[in-house]
C-alpha cells in the first residue's frame, strides 16, 4: 500500500487543509488561530510537511548536489537547458544561482511547516498518543531538512518557531555544531514517540527505526563512531529490517516500503493536487518524454567490478543504462540517448506504469535511507574504531547480496569476500562499496565531503578546493531579506 501526502501551503498565518495520506480532498484555507482544532486537522498539517520534502517539483535539487556535484554524474540534458546546474558541477556557482536559491526556499518551506506543527499541535484537542506521534513526525522531518541544509550550505539560520514575528524571521547563521545538536535533539525526541510500524493506511510515515538510523547517520557525519554504532544497533534490534534478495528490486514500484527501506519519500501519480514524482521525467531519455539529466560518468561505470570474462557486478545494469543492454521497457539502450552514453535507471518507471505523456507524474517513491546503507555505515564506523571483524562482516553482507543478485550462476572471480585486515585498505574498500551500492541515490558528494580534504580533492580534481568550495553559497536573496545575517 502506498501512502502520500496531499498538497499543503503554509505562509505565516495561512495553512491549506491536508487530509489522510491519500483519500481526502483539499477544503480551503484556514487561519492558524482556528485551524488546529482536532486530530484530523493536526494530521492534515503534518501531511503538509511530508509533501514539502517530496520530489513533486524541480526545486528539490538534492540530486544535483548529491550526484552532479560529485564525479559520478554531469548535468546531461540539452546543453542550454538548466545551465545553472553546470556552475554547481564546476564549483563556480555564486549566491545568485537559481538552483541553489530555489532549494534553500524549498527546504525552509518544509521547516516552516514542521515548526507550525510543533508549535500548534500540543494544544490541539486529541488523543495524547496520536499528538505525540504527529509532533515526532514533524521533528524528524525538520531534522532531515536541517541535515540536508547543513551539508549543502554549512552555517544556516536555525529557525525553530513559526514565522510570525521579526525575531522568528530574522535569525542569524548558526555554527554547524549547534545545528547538529538541534538535529540530534529532534531525532531523539522522535525516536522516543514514533511507532516501530504502522497499519496499512499509514505506511510511509516515519518510524522509530528511521529516527534511530538517522541518529546513527548524524553521529557518523561527526565521526562519533561508537555513538553511530549504538544507534544503528538499536535500529537493527527492532527486528524488521533486512536486505531484499535481489538488489534491483529496491527500485521497483512493487517493492516500495519494503523490509530494506528505512525512510522513503512517498509519491503517487494522477492526483489533484499533484503528488507525483518529477524525477521520472528529469532522468528519462528524450524518446520517453524525458530530459535525460543527471547523466552518469564513465568514472562511475568503471567503479563497478568486472570479472576476467567481462561479466560485471549486477548492480551496474540495475543502476545505469548502457549501450547494448536492456532498458526499462524491454528496449535496448543506446549510447546516443545521453551526452555521456549513460542514464540512471533508478527513480524511473517503465512506460507500462507511466506513459511518456505523463512522465513527470511518477509514483515511484524515493528511498533516502535503506538497510544496505546502514550496514555500510556500520562497517565504516567499526573500521574507524579498529574493530575489523565487525567491519568486514557488515561490508560483506552487502557484497554477498550483490553476488546473489546475478541472473544465473555467479562468476567465481567477481564480488569476492573482502578479507583485508589493514585499516587503510579496508577504509578504501568500504568507500568504494558505498559508491557502487548507492550509485545515483544522491549521497556520494556528501560522502566525499565527510571523508575529508584529501579524498574529496582527489575525486573531484583541480577545479575543487575543499577549503573554499565544500559548501554552496548562501542565496543572495536570503542575505538581502534576513536582517540578522552578516554577509
Amino acid at each position: 500500500m502506498k501512502n502520500i501526502v496531499t498538497y499543503c501551503i503554509i505562509i505565516f498565518f495561512a495553512l491549506s487543509s491536508c487530509e489522510d495520506f491519500l483519500t481526502q480532498e483539499l477544503k480551503g484555507e484556514f487561519s492558524s488561530d482556528t485551524f488546529y482544532q482536532n486530530d484530523i486537522q493536526a494530521i492534515q498539517a503534518v501531511n503538509g510537511v511530508y509533501d514539502a520534502i517530496s520530489f513533486n517539483s524541480f526545486d528539490n535539487a538534492i540530486w544535483i548536489f548529491g550526484d552532479i556535484a560529485s564525479e559520478d554524474a554531469v548535468k546531461g540534458g540539452n546543453p542550454g537547458d538548466q545551465a545553472e546546474i553546470t556552475y554547481i558541477d564546476e564549483f563556480s556557482a555564486n549566491a545568485s544561482n537559481g538552483i541553489i536559491s530555489n532549494y534553500w526556499t524549498f527546504t525552509y518551506e518544509a521547516i516552516a511547516r514542521a515548526n507550525n506543527v510543533i508549535a500548534n499541535v500540543p494544544t490541539t484537542a486529541m488523543d495524547e498518543t496520536l499528538r505525540s506521534r504527529i509532533i515526532g513526525e514533524a521533528k524528524f522531518l525538520r531534522a532531515y531538512s536541517y541535515f540536508n541544509l547543513v551539508n549543502v550550505f554549512g552555517k544556516v539560520p536555525l529557525k525553530l518557531l513559526p514565522q510570525t514575528t521579526q525575531e522568528a524571521i530574522n535569525v542569524p547563521l548558526s555554527e554547524v555544531n549547534a545545528i547538529y545538536l538541534q538535529i540530534e535533539q529532534d531525532l531523539s525526541d522522535a525516536a522516543s514517540v514514533l511507532p516501530v510500524s504502522y497499519t496499512i493506511t499509514d505506511i510511509g510515515r516515519v518510524t522509530k527505526g528511521a529516527a534511530l538510523a538517522m541518529l546513527g547517520k548524524v553521529k557518523l557525519y561527526q565521526q562519533l563512531w561508537s555513538d553511530a554504532i549504538t544507534y544503528f544497533q538499536q535500529m537493527e534490534a527492532l527486528g524488521i529490517y533486512r536486505l531484499l534478495p535481489n538488489y534491483a528490486d529496491n527500485f521497483k514500484l512493487a517493492n516500495e516500503n519494503s523490509s530494506e527501506s528505512v525512510f522513503e519519500i512517498q509519491h503517487l501519480s494522477n492526483q489533484n493536487p499533484f503528488t507525483g514524482s518529477a524525477l521520472n521525467q528529469w532522468f528519462a531519455p528524450a524518446a520517453e518524454g524525458g530530459y535525460y539529466f543527471n547523466a552518469p560518468t564513465q568514472s562511475l561505470v568503471d567503479a563497478f567490478e568486472k570479472g576476467i570474462t567481462e561479466e560485471v557486478d549486477p548492480r551496474l545494469d540495475a543502476s545505469i543504462g548502457r549501450d547494448g543492454q536492456p532498458w526499462l521497457n524491454g528496449d535496448i539502450f543506446s549510447e546516443t540517448w545521453s551526452p555521456t552514453g549513460y542514464l540512471t535507471k533508478k527513480h524511473q518507471q517503465p512506460l507500462s506504469e507511466i506513459s511518456s505523456s505523463l512522465k513527470g507524474d511518477g509514483d515511484l517513491n524515493y528511498t533516502y535511507l535503506r538497510y544496505a546503507d546502514v550496514l555500510l555505515m556500520k562497517a565504516e564506523a567499526f573500521n574507524e574504531m579498529a574493530i575489523v571483524d565487525s567491519a568486514l562482516n557488515n561490508l560483506n553482507k552487502v557484497r554477498q547480496r550483490a553476488l546473489a543478485s546475478f541472473d544465473g550462476i555467479p562468476p567465481a572471480d567477481l564480488l569476492l569476500e573482502i578479507t583485508t585486515t589493514n585499516q587503510n585498505q579496508l577504509r578504501t574498500a568500504i568507500q568504494k562499496e558505498r559508491r557502487v551500492e548507492l550509485a545515483q541515490e544522491f549521497h556520494h558528494y556528501f560522502d566525499l565531503m565527510r571523508w575529508g580534504k584529501a579524498v574529496a580533492e582527489a575525486a573531484l580534481g583541480p577545479v575543487f578546493n575543499f577549503d573554499t568550495k565544500r559548501y554552496m553559497p548562501i542565496p543572495q536573496k536570503e542575505i538581502d531579506a534576513n536582517q540578522a545575517i552578516n554577509p
